[in-house]
């Protein structure tokens, strides 16, 4: 398979989605490590909310850090089209995805490993082709496309670590997510498909109505019911939920402590709520009274990827896509993220073949 002299991709010169340019740039010789990768598909992180990984990139807001004239965008689904002479287990042909950090293989995050995180401290996915560290990659399940394969590397990941972490969560257990966005649909499916019960909590009745046919059992409208956590108590006959995947912050932490099990698990995944702060007073005491574990989730590691593969190959898991944009259309598709009109995921789709 051939490969172009020249791409096109996209930089972030200055801040502001106005200022994502498209630009030419030359292909490059890859080392005896690496491969390149003929990128299909992108999408763009979106937990639930105000807080998108890909819009605080465009904005410089990125507490993790960012290079100077980045390109954006970590999550993508791709063809190899060049191998290095060391590589070994990589084939020309193959239809992949890179871990959101490429130098995550295993165990626990460290501060070389956050550094490597795509399309912030490093050059990120929104390009046509791109050079990657073969230890990055995963095998893309084969009963899914291009595009809904890009959805799994953050999105997904992150659910699937959170609910497989020191206490997995098993079947009868019970999960509440909160909102519609990316990990939270993600975790809706990966606990149907593991045989748990899933309350959804959202602001609207028609993003309910798509969580109840993805499987959600119960569903609970925050503005109707503001004080969700006496419902979600009701529902689980005063015993609480075994996980939570919490985006909200500090608007939300507290009514997820209240949420849960004695003994259960609050995973917190973002902080999207534009309000609200945290009790650091009483906050401690309710861990403390509902014995409850509090846990901050990075994405994940390879190997979780490769696990949740399997998972998802098992049980015939199709992401959520909401919408798919062109590649010139890429500045519309940051538009309609920040819009937060989507249920699952917005896609760019790099590749015309």
């Amino acid at each position: 398979m051939s490969t172009p002299n020249t791409f096109r991709e996209y930089r972030l010169p200055e801040v502001g989605i106005h200022n994502l340019t498209l630009r030419e740039a030359a292909t490059s010789p890859i080392n005896a490590s690496e491969v390149l990768v003929k990128v299909h598909s992108v999408s763009l992180q979106s937990h639930s909310a105000r807080q998108y990984r890909d819009l605080l990139v465009s904005r410089g807001q990125y507490p993790l850090g960012q290079k100077d004239n980045v390109i954006p965008c970590s999550d993508m689904a791709g063809e190899i089209v060049a191998v290095g002479n060391d590589v070994k287990g990589w084939k020309i042909g193959d239809r992949v995805c890179s871990n959101f950090a490429v130098d995550h293989i295993f165990g626990d995050v460290t501060d070389e490993i956050k550094l490597t995180g795509l399309g912030g401290p490093i050059d990120g996915v929104l390009t046509e082709y791109k050079t990657f560290p073969a230890h990055s990659l995963v095998l893309i399940p084969e009963h899914l496309s291009y595009e809904e394969a890009s959805t799994l590397p953050c999105a997904a990941l992150t659910a699937y670590n959170a609910l497989s972490g020191p206490i997995p969560l098993k079947g009868g257990d019970y999960l509440l997510v909160q909102g519609t966005g990316g990990v939270s649909i993600f975790g809706l499916q990966l606990a149907i498909a593991s045989g748990a019960s899933v309350i959804v909590t959202s602001s609207s009745d028609e993003k309910l109505k798509i969580a109840k046919k993805l499987g959600a059992k119960h569903l609970i409208n925050y503005k109707k019911t503001p004080d969700w956590e006496k419902e979600v108590l009701k529902i689980t006959n005063g015993r609480g939920v075994d996980h939570v995947i919490e985006v909200g912050g500090a608007a939300t932490i507290q009514k997820s402590i209240a949420s849960v099990r004695y003994g259960g698990s609050v995973h917190v995944v973002g902080h999207i709520a534009p309000d609200g702060s945290v009790d650091l007073v009483h906050l401690p005491i309710a861990l403390l009274i509902r014995t409850a574990n509090l846990r901050g989730i990075l994405i994940g590691s390879r190997t979780q990827f490769e696990d949740m593969n399997r998972l998802i190959t098992a049980n015939g898991i199709k992401p959520l896509v909401d919408k798919v944009f062109k590649f010139e259309e890429a500045r519309e598709a940051y538009k309609y993220l920040e819009s937060q009109k989507h249920v699952g995921k917005v896609v760019i789709k790099v590749s015309k073949e």
